[in-house]
């Protein structure tokens, strides 16, 4: 008997009749403690949280002020005990030593009575520095504005910093900034004495917030003025992060109960013109804190209470001590309901919370199985789109289930490791991989593709000129310009050597169009490289020009190396054409050259020029090159104006006579072409080589492998 009944029980009833047994008892014991509380008792706690949450928190304010303060004083110390230490940019470390002490010191800085002014400060990568952004990365600077004679406007100067205070950028302008006529320096040089500012507008980092200042004096004569600047945002911050209950109100008011920070998180304050406005604590979009400011007691600072709509509450309003150096005040505003109202919502509705209690038992059991198979079937999801490796992915699963969470960590660590893998594999061939039974095997086979070459002119030289890290920022936006345009068209980026890129089209999946796709990736490259060229020449710097050979053949493509290490790329006599064809373009002064055998498989949608005939080493028969210009349906800004097609005319009737063996009536046409386009590079190298030649036969220029 008891064997059969332990046989028959099935998951859902066992579930639903565990979680009636532990819950139901929890439930009525938490009424049972219910009944116990009472309103005095829930008085009485408020206003032991009420005062100490008074005496905490004007001591925690001081607390966050105080070592500011101190660090503030030892700044000006500093400055006393050297007297032109902050004449000069080796105060700026100890500076920047200063913000680290604190989070909540957003700037410290030092302005002299010659108008000079030392900073460190934080930046906000969205916040224009100067008219522009920061660079990326920024998250500190150093600011200096050296003194001027009288009439001369100084210079702002910025170095930014990244998260290990390494130097990535500079700037500079002309500006107007003085310190001596901010309003903390004028404040500190009347008090003669550390004090903490009113609000005021942080002129370099656009916030608002206080300044804590003291003066340096050396021999009784004041040198400048250290400062460190703390936002208001900070200070409503740490009173949302301290709130009494739910519906506690607290707020730091000055003197004539204008607010500083409150604990909603509103904004009290108004910019005008560099001016800051306080909202006092009546004209708040809520009246709760007005009717309590009104009801507060003139001639004492303890505890009172008051009612409001029915409601009772209980407030209190003190000043700061008066060593804090601001008449500020600490206005608190508590309901009593927050600890008296559940307790009768409780007892009203126990009868009700009981038979909901018990629907939602019957709700959750009922839902369990949804709630397990869930997670699997978005997993089952996240496998299908690893499979066919799509951009976005499901976000990541966090389930209570410990299986379900360990095979949810299993299927991200699979989908980082695909994604890694297609970085470094074409994607094609990826897809392949995950699609079949195949492994990764070496071996290959021939096929006809189109095979591209890239490389940048006068690379060499160029890395002996720029400095190293803005040389890696060029050339790594020129290999994003090669490799956008490649994928746009279906290519395969078979790999980056050094400043070359080596593409093909047509493995591993099939393009019936493969020679046009890389002529139209070429042409989109050159594109992208003139835009890249036009803002570096707008920031001084010297243009990148690149050069392509493309050609068609039949190659070896698949997997080559070994079983440890291995690479899916292209082998043969075509990668060597290609490479050699890339090369020539020096030779010619053209961007883009092609092969006879890319012509013939896309002719007809390229707008080309002959070049000339060369010959390959191993090869009988010479290689007529071209140069790509345009491409015809592609898209208008590919189209050849009327000039590029006259151009494309007049030196195919030149190479004409040229094959027909007639030199003197090339050289003629030739210099036709040049009187028409005076700086045509292929016209004058042409013309070039045969006026060197006694109308002699010709001579094919040799295309070396």
């Amino acid at each position: 008997m008891k064997n059969s009944l332990v046989k028959n029980l099935r998951l859902r009833p066992s579930i639903l009749m565990l979680f009636v047994l532990l819950t139901v008892p929890v439930f009525f014991a938490i009424i049972a403690v219910t009944y116990v509380s009472n309103e005095k008792i829930a008085r009485s706690n408020a206003d032991e949280l009420v005062e100490r949450f008074r005496v905490d928190a004007i001591e925690n304010i001081e607390n966050v002020f105080n070592p500011i303060k101190s660090l503030v004083r030892s700044a000006a110390a500093v400055g006393a005990d050297q007297p032109d230490f902050y004449s000069d940019n080796r105060s700026l470390k100890y500076l920047f030593s200063i913000i680290q002490h604190s989070n909540r010191i957003i700037s410290m800085y030092v302005g002299l009575t010659d108008g000079s002014f030392r900073q460190a400060r934080q930046i906000e990568p969205t916040v224009e520095v100067q008219g522009k952004l920061p660079p990326p990365g920024a998250l500190y600077a150093y600011r200096w504005i050296d003194a001027v004679p009288r009439g001369t406007a100084p210079t702002d100067h910025y170095v930014f910093l990244d998260a290990q205070q390494k130097e990535i950028g500079k700037s500079e302008q002309v500006t107007a900034y003085d310190p001596r006529a901010r309003l903390w320096y004028r404040m500190t040089q009347q008090a003669g004495g550390p004090v903490i500012t009113d609000p005021d507008v942080f002129a370099a980092l656009g916030l608002i917030g206080f300044t804590v200042a003291a003066p340096i004096f050396n021999d009784g004569r004041m040198l400048g003025i250290a400062a460190a600047d703390i936002t208001l945002d900070g200070l409503s911050e740490y009173l949302a992060e301290r709130k009494i209950s739910p519906g506690s109100l607290s707020y730091i008011l000055d003197h004539q109960g204008r607010v500083i920070a409150n604990s909603e998180r509103i904004k009290t304050y108004t910019n005008y013109n560099g001016r800051v406005e306080l909202q006092h604590i009546t004209s708040l979009g809520n009246d709760l804190p007005a009717v309590a400011f009104s009801a507060r007691p003139r001639d004492s600072e303890k505890l009172f209470s008051f009612t409001k709509g029915g409601e009772d509450y209980v407030a209190s309003l003190t000043t700061l001590p008066p060593d804090f150096g601001k008449r500020w005040q600490l206005f608190v505003v508590t309901p009593l309901a927050d600890f008296t109202e559940a307790f009768q919502e409780h007892n009203k509705r126990l009868f009700l919370f009981g038979l909901v209690a018990i629907v939602l038992q019957i709700l959750i059991i009922y839902f369990l199985s949804t709630v397990i198979s869930a997670p699997l079937e978005k997993l089952a999801r996240k496998v299908v789109r690893i499979q066919d490796l799509e951009g976005e992915n499901l976000p990541p699963l966090d389930s209570p289930i410990r299986e379900v969470a360990v095979l949810s960590r299993a299927i991200d660590t699979l989908d980082a490791a695909v994604k890694s893998f297609a970085a470094f594999v074409p994607v094609g061939l990826v897809k392949q991989l995950l699609e079949s039974d195949q492994k990764l095997e070496l071996g290959g086979h021939s096929r006809f593709l189109t095979i591209f070459f890239s490389d940048l002119e006068a690379f060499s030289s160029l890395s002996e000129e720029v400095p190293s890290q803005e040389l890696l920022l060029r050339v790594s936006a020129y290999l994003a310009v090669v490799t956008k345009a490649v994928n746009e068209e279906s290519g395969t980026i078979d790999k980056f050597i050094g400043d070359g890129v080596m593409a093909f089209w047509g493995a591993p999946a099939l393009l019936d169009d493969h020679a046009a796709r890389a002529c139209f990736a070429a042409l989109r490259i050159r594109k992208g490289m003139d835009g890249l060229n036009a803002r570096w020449q707008e920031d001084g710097l010297k243009p990148l020009n690149i050069r392509i050979g493309i050609h068609s053949d039949a190659v070896l493509v698949g997997n080559i190396g070994s079983k440890e290490r291995m690479s899916y790329t292209v082998m043969g006599d075509g990668v060597n054409v290609a490479a050699r064809l890339e090369g020539i373009n020096k030779e010619y002064g053209t961007r883009i050259t092609i092969s006879h055998s890319v012509f013939k498989e896309a002719g007809e949608r390229l707008c080309v020029r002959p070049i000339d005939d060369v010959a390959v080493k191993g090869r009988r028969a010479k290689i007529p090159i071209y140069e790509l210009l345009g491409a015809y349906g592609l898209e208008p800004e590919f189209e050849p104006d009327q000039a590029t097609v006259r151009l494309c005319r007049l030196t195919r009737t030149a190479y004409e006579a040229l094959v027909a063996g007639d030199v003197a009536l090339a050289l003629e046409r030739y210099r036709a072409i040049l009187a028409e386009y005076p700086d045509e590079p292929v016209a004058l190298e042409m013309a070039r080589r045969l006026d060197t030649q006694d109308a002699g036969p010709r001579v094919p220029r040799q295309l070396s492998r």
